[in-house]
């Protein structure tokens, strides 16, 4: 009788964490869409279109005084939600933490995030201050949502189960993705058939990106639950309790050299997911319907790639996939260097070696940092993760407009973003994950 017993409390168990689970990949279904149709496709050229409407004859637009370049407008309010985003993870992560009501906040973040996208239907004529408000708070909005939904990783899945999870999650954000750019491109394409003006369609394209995000958010915030809190943590400001968490990583030093190399990689990586297109239509010089084609290509390839790396995280361990990935990084990279002008077909191919790497390398990512997270820290810890995603990416875009500047070449301001990931090779490559996972006091998965 006992054994059934336990046995029935370990169904029940099973069942309620794989519920959880997919309650979880649901919130990367959710605001993956922003990511994909707001950033990456529309809002940029979009709200650029609008400061330029209302800049004066000089070209500038004067948010509370200051000139700036219409053009410039909207890579500085993206910088200043990045900088919002730094101050407010480590303070909600603390929170989340000391508390451990991580739900609230999530459901906070979310739908701050999705509110503020929805309302970016009403940026039109010269409203730009309004798009560039809106832009900062969905972003810093998504980046804490990000950084809640990260730590949760660690609460639902044990360790044989993450590099999985992670992956499927990672692959379903991706689909989500694609999904609703194909929706998105429809519209904006046959936009006269639905009766729209051209300006129309991509204000709807935004908005309803923003009810995406909020409607889908729903199941995780039911499926989801929060759990006592096991450690203590301070109530300082955002910054304080930044330097806080990374004096206590310091304890810690295998986590950090794992944070510094996933730095260094991944700013590599994102620098590649923003210059791409740049690369594509001025170096390249593709059209737009050519380098829209490619980001569905990539969202699309970005599924198989993550779950393929996850199977493979299951044979070889996450670490060494991901090293396998940084290679495969390395040569996609150093083969779009000789890519012939006006030639989209070798251009979809780059887009596809980008996309088969691309989410498999992150998923991995974050499924290895949460086995190196102390119990109790997950959302302190995930908030440091999260700002080495966004809040440190200004390194990659630095050295690509430097050495377009000293060469006046796109081809060598891509290739010369190879020395991140050889540069995060190495430095991933020395960490002793097994002993690192062991100092921060987890049990060792059987792979890893």
């Amino acid at each position: 009788m006992g054994t059934d017993t336990v046995r029935v409390r370990t169904a029940d168990e099973t069942a309620g964490r794989r519920r959880e689970q997919r309650g979880w990949y649901v919130y990367d279904w959710a605001c993956s869409v922003y990511s994909t149709s707001v950033l990456t496709v529309f809002l940029g050229p979009y709200l650029t279109s609008v400061a330029e409407r209302a800049a004066d004859g000089d070209g500038y637009v004067h948010p509370l005084g200051v000139p700036v370049r219409a053009g410039s407008f909207f890579a500085y309010s993206v910088s200043l939600s990045v900088v919002l985003a730094v101050v407010l993870m480590p303070l909600v992560g603390s929170a989340a933490d000391r508390t451990g009501r991580k739900k609230p906040l999530l459901a906070a973040a979310a739908y701050t995030g999705a509110a503020a996208t929805t309302g970016m239907f009403f940026l039109d004529g010269d409203r730009y201050l309004l798009g560039g408000a809106l832009l900062v708070v969905a972003n810093a909005a998504q980046s804490v949502g990000m950084m809640l939904y990260n730590s949760y990783l660690p609460q639902i899945a044990p360790p044989e189960e993450r590099d999985a999870v992670s992956s499927r999650g990672w692959a379903l954000g991706y689909a989500a993705g694609a999904l609703v750019l194909v929706a998105d491109l429809v519209l904006y394409s046959a936009h006269d058939s639905f009766g729209l003006s051209e300006t129309a369609a991509v204000r709807v394209c935004l908005a309803t990106a923003g009810l995406w995000w909020g409607a889908f958010t729903l199941v995780p915030l039911r499926r989801l639950r929060d759990r006592h809190a096991r450690a203590e943590h301070s109530t300082a400001p955002g910054l304080r309790q930044l330097a806080a968490t990374v004096r206590d990583m310091r304890r810690y030093p295998l986590t950090l050299a794992f944070l510094l190399a996933y730095l260094v990689y991944n700013d590599g990586i994102q620098t590649v997911i923003s210059q791409a297109s740049v690369y594509g239509s001025e170096e390249l010089g593709l059209g737009q319907s050519t380098l829209i084609v490619a980001v569905l290509l990539v969202q699309v390839l970005a599924v198989a790639g993550a779950l393929a790396m996850g199977r493979l995280a299951r044979t070889y361990g996450a670490q060494r996939t991901i090293l396998g990935s940084l290679v495969a990084w390395t040569v996609t990279l150093a083969a779009g260097y000789f890519l012939p002008a006006g030639a989209p077909v070798f251009f979809f191919v780059l887009a596809a070696g980008i996309g088969l790497v691309l989410g498999g390398s992150q998923a991995l990512s974050r499924s290895l940092f949460s086995h190196l997270v102390p119990p109790g820290k997950e959302a302190e810890y995930f908030s440091a993760y999260e700002m080495s995603d966004r809040g440190m990416s200004w390194l990659g875009p630095l050295l690509f407009g430097v050495t377009y500047q000293l060469t006046g070449s796109y081809r060598s301001a891509i290739v010369s973003l190879v020395a991140f990931f050889v540069l995060g090779f190495a430095l991933l490559a020395r960490v002793p994950v097994r002993r690192a996972i062991g100092e921060a006091g987890n049990p060792l998965p059987e792979k890893i």
